[in-house]
């Protein structure tokens, strides 16, 4: 598999306005939104997050809303002060039209790089993640 990141420096998106910080995350809310989207992409085989994960306080929960109702999240690791990744999104796909998918990565882009983070690492190098400014591929250790 190969790996992938944003070099935030090259990107320039806008923040959305249907999306906050989790601060007390609801884990029992979250993981039955994570379950939904493994069993409608029809995943053969997924990896629990533990309640741990999402209390971490080096990771961060972004939830998405659309008329008040959380559809979508993101769980993103900081490392750093520069380095963050996504190391988990869910979303319901109850209005696909929203396309949080790209929209949440593009959003994730504009808020890590208003913090200051120069790199936002993105697990997989998945084709569609491909269309984001900024994206690289990693190569192998040097």
């Amino acid at each position: 598999m190969l790996y992938a990141r944003v070099d935030l420096s090259k990107t320039d998106y806008a923040e959305l306005d249907n999306y906050q910080f989790i601060k007390n995350p609801d884990v029992e809310q979250l993981n039955r939104l994570y379950v939904e989207y493994c069993k409608y992409k029809k995943f053969r085989s997924v990896m629990p997050i533990f309640a741990s994960e999402y209390t971490d306080s080096n990771s961060d929960v972004i939830g998405y809303y659309n008329n008040d109702k959380l559809v979508a999240f993101s769980l993103v690791k900081r490392y750093s002060n520069s380095d963050a990744e996504c190391v988990q999104f869910a979303w319901d796909y109850a209005d696909a039209k929203l396309r949080l998918g790209v929209n949440s990565l593009k959003n994730e882009c504009a808020i890590y790089k208003r913090l200051g983070f120069r790199y936002l690492y993105l697990g997989g190098a998945d084709e569609y993640k491909k269309s984001i400014d900024g994206f690289e591929i990693l190569g192998p250790a040097q």
